[in-house]
C-alpha cells in the first residue's frame, strides 16, 4: 500500500512539476553565446495589451543573467520600462527626450539598472509625452535617436552585446525613430482573440520604412506571449502564427503567468523576481533561443 505522502506521477501537476524540473536544470547548463557586434532591436506592436514592454524588460534581464551586456532605450512616454528596472525617470532626469528633442549625448541620460552589474536603462520621463509633436519641425526628425545612438556606441570601449528600444503602440514619429535606429524588429503577439488584428498595418509599414529610411531593418522576431495551453483557442493562434511566419516565431513561448504581473509592481524583472517561476523560464528560454539564433547569422 503506497504511504499518504506519496502521489501520483501521472497527474497534470506532477507532469507540470516535473517540466519545470526538467526546463530548470536545462536552463540551468544553457550557454549564451554573445555577438561579434551589437544587435539592435526594436519591440513593436501597434496593438496594446500584447506584452510589449513585459517583454522588452524581461528578455533584456535574461540575456544579462546569460552575460551579455544589455541597453535598454524606454522610448514610451509612459515609462514602464524604466519602472520595472528600476530606474529614475521623474521630469528633472536626463532622459530619452534630451537625447531626441536636444541632442544630448546617449552618455548623460543611460542609467545601471540595479537588476545587473550588464543591464542599462536610457529612461523615458513625462517629458516624452510632448516630443511627437516637438519633432516635427527638427531636422532629420526620424532619424535623431539612429545618430545619437551611433555615436554612443563607438564611443565606448567595451561595446553593448543588446540594445532592445521600447516604443509606444502606434506608428509616430517616436517609433519611426526606433525603426530608423534598429537592424531588427522584435514583434510580442498574444495568443488570444484579434491577436493578428492590425499586424498586416504594422508589416507594411515596417517595409516603407525599411524602403525609405533603413536598408537594413528585418523583422527577424516573433515571440507568442500570453499563451494558455489549456485553451483551444491559444493552440490554434500558435498554430497560425507559426503557420504564417515560419522560422521568425521562437519556440519559446510565454505563458500568462502571476509572477510576470507582479514583478514590476517591485521594479523588477521577473527573472529577478521569481527566477525559478514558469515565466522566468519562458524568457530565459526565448532569451537563449535569440542568442543561439544571432551566432548563426
Amino acid at each position: 500500500m503506497s504511504s499518504s505522502t506519496d502521489y501520483d506521477a501521472s497527474t497534470p501537476l506532477a507532469r507540470e512539476i516535473a517540466d519545470l524540473n526538467r526546463r530548470r536544470r536545462a536552463i540551468a547548463t544553457q550557454q549564451f553565446p554573445l555577438p561579434e557586434k551589437t544587435r539592435v532591436f526594436t519591440v513593436s506592436n501597434q496593438k496594446g495589451g500584447v506584452g510589449k514592454t513585459t517583454t522588452t524588460v524581461n528578455l533584456a534581464a535574461a540575456l544579462a543573467h546569460g552575460g551579455a551586456r544589455v541597453l535598454v532605450i524606454d522610448l514610451d512616454p509612459q515609462g514602464n520600462a524604466s519602472t520595472a528596472l528600476g530606474v529614475e525617470h521623474q521630469a528633472e532626469v536626463t532622459s530619452v527626450y534630451d537625447v531626441i528633442v536636444d541632442e544630448a549625448p546617449i552618455a548623460d541620460a543611460v542609467q545601471r539598472s540595479p537588476e545587473s552589474e550588464t543591464l542599462w536603462c536610457v529612461p523615458a520621463t513625462i517629458h516624452l509625452a510632448g516630443a511627437e509633436i516637438e519633432l516635427v519641425s527638427l531636422v532629420a526628425r526620424e532619424q535623431r535617436l539612429r545618430t545619437a545612438l551611433d555615436q554612443y556606441l563607438s564611443s565606448l570601449d567595451e561595446p553593448y552585446h543588446y540594445v532592445f528600444i521600447d516604443c509606444p503602440p502606434s506608428l509616430g514619429l517616436l517609433t519611426i525613430n526606433a525603426f530608423v535606429a534598429a537592424q531588427e524588429v522584435l514583434i510580442p503577439i498574444q495568443t488570444e482573440y484579434y491577436a493578428l488584428e492590425g499586424l498586416s498595418q504594422l508589416l507594411r509599414n515596417i517595409e516603407l520604412i525599411e524602403r525609405h529610411l533603413n536598408p537594413n531593418l528585418r523583422v527577424s522576431t516573433i515571440l507568442l506571449t500570453m499563451f494558455d495551453g489549456r485553451t483551444n483557442l491559444s493552440n490554434q493562434v500558435a498554430a497560425d502564427v507559426r503557420e504564417h511566419f515560419g522560422d521568425q516565431v521562437l519556440k519559446a513561448v510565454i505563458p500568462r503567468s502571476v509572477r510576470v504581473s507582479e514583478a514590476p509592481s517591485y521594479g523588477q524583472s521577473v527573472v529577478s523576481y521569481d527566477v525559478n517561476s514558469s515565466g522566468s523560464l519562458s524568457y530565459l528560454e526565448a532569451a537563449a533561443e535569440i542568442a543561439a539564433r544571432g551566432a548563426q547569422d
